[in-house]
């Protein structure tokens, strides 16, 4: 049993248009679960942070109940008039083709082309983001309006496509800290032009990498999955069940880029920590939102499934299927918003600095309050402070006293935020004055000694 110190927060200097950046250098790729555009999109990653590694499964290996598909790639695809005249074109988007198209090239009368369009009837101008993964197809989507151009009788269909036995790829990087104990952060990456989701999560993920892996000091492991959806993170299940005994927090992230407000998705058991630390945080936030666990969503199910049952909640602003821009044409460069990244960014680094200090104060002067004034701590003086202004990143004296009146050794650092009300931020640095001080000591989860007879 040791006093442990604090750690610095986790900077949170990283501007919104860094992060789009990020995102519109990604948007014009064609992703899908497998091919060129996935591995594209990884080495675009691989070139923005360190130690980033891919991990290539053949088609037909079987995960689980699953087996790994054939690799799909896309060299061009067109619709085309009678007269060769090109209607839709996935240069113009690369929502035009449906996901794992066939490949496809011949004169089709309408009626036949019919069966292989895919629009959105009660959003006309909008092109939606469609898959055949599991069911061979070939077709186009693209909007009502532009469908109901087509009255010619016959169309030349050119979709140069091939699906093939190949691979399935997936990135990660993990970042070791003192303790083996794991939080895992998983992101799919296999979406084509949906800049909320899935770019938003990608491009947040690239910039908390990079924090995290210039600290001097980590307490806890960091893992980051890059992922395609579902079959990605079965896969990684299968082939990595021995390492998910470290996972002791964890969070997909996905649709962080919007401007809607936080929502929280638990993990399967209520009583997971993670539930704990995210209804904590997100307390001081009047618009958040938290949803109970359910098996539908993102990859949360595949970490939440019963045989795992990890501690994986899914963090969201607006959930998929809830905002009119979901999977359509519309989820662009402009339905993300700088600010909105940044905030989400501000969110997580202030989430890991959290599992850092996850630390217990003990009192050295538990039997009535100590005198502060003659340690500089009463009244506290910070440059250019209001004394009715409550800052995130400062403590003010209510928020000092709380902090010392809780460092009990059953109260967590988290635990005195949200008692107080007041960011996990001001809390830290006030503990940390009060510890300088000599007023309190630290310590890990049931670690912390008695106080000693009055």
């Amino acid at each position: 049993m040791f006093e442990q110190h604090l750690l610095p927060p986790i900077s949170r200097d990283i501007s919104g248009h860094a992060i789009h950046q990020h995102i519109r250098a990604l948007f014009p790729i064609l992703r899908s679960i497998t091919g060129k555009g996935i591995v594209e999109t990884l080495q675009y990653i691989s070139a923005q942070i360190k130690n980033f590694s891919t991990t290539s499964v053949a088609s037909g290996d079987l995960v689980f109940d699953w087996t790994v598909p054939k690799e799909w790639n896309v060299s061009s695809a067109k619709l085309m008039n009678k007269h060769k005249n090109i209607i839709i074109d996935i240069n113009d988007s690369t929502l035009h083709i449906l996901q794992y198209s066939l490949p496809f090239n011949g004169l089709v009368s309408r009626e036949e082309l019919e069966e292989h369009l895919f629009t959105l009837p009660n959003q006309p101008d909008l092109i939606p983001y469609k898959t055949s993964y599991y069911t061979e197809n070939w077709g186009f989507c693209l909007s009502e309006n532009q469908k109901k151009k087509l009255t010619d009788t016959h169309y030349y269909v050119d979709i140069d496509a091939t699906l093939a036995p190949g691979f399935l790829t997936y990135g990660e990087v993990l970042i070791p800290g003192e303790s083996d104990e794991e939080f895992l952060f998983s992101i799919h990456c296999c979406h084509p032009s949906l800049a909320n989701d899935n770019l938003s999560s990608l491009a947040i993920a690239i910039e908390l990498i990079r924090k995290l892996q210039d600290l001097p000091e980590r307490r806890l492991s960091y893992r980051f999955l890059f992922l395609p959806g579902t079959i990605g993170s079965i896969t990684w299940l299968a082939r990595n069940s021995d390492k998910t005994k470290n996972i002791k927090n964890g969070l997909v992230l996905s649709c962080l880029g919007d401007k809607g407000p936080f929502t929280y998705k638990k993990a399967r058991e209520d009583s997971a920590s993670i539930n704990t630390l995210m209804s904590k945080l997100l307390s001081r936030q009047s618009t958040a939102r938290i949803w109970d666990f359910e098996p539908y969503g993102y990859d949360e199910r595949q970490y939440c499934s019963p045989g795992f049952n990890l501690p994986v909640g899914c963090l969201m602003r607006s959930p998929n299927g809830t905002f009119p821009e979901y999977h359509t044409s519309a989820d662009n460069l402009d339905f993300v918003t700088p600010d909105a990244l940044e905030s989400s960014f501000s969110l997580l680094a202030d989430l890991i600095t959290i599992t850092e200090n996850s630390l217990y104060p003990v009192s050295t002067s538990p039997y009535g309050e100590p005198q502060l004034g003659k340690r500089g701590l009463y009244p506290l003086q910070h440059e250019a402070l209001k004394t009715d202004e409550i800052r995130d990143d400062l403590p003010d004296q209510l928020g000092l006293l709380w902090a010392l009146n809780l460092s009990d050794g059953k109260n967590s650092i988290l635990d005195i935020a949200s008692r107080a009300q007041r960011s996990f931020r001001s809390i830290l640095y006030a503990v940390g004055l009060l510890q300088k001080a000599g007023l309190l000591k630290l310590y890990g989860r049931e670690q912390a000694q008695p106080f000693p007879t009055p």
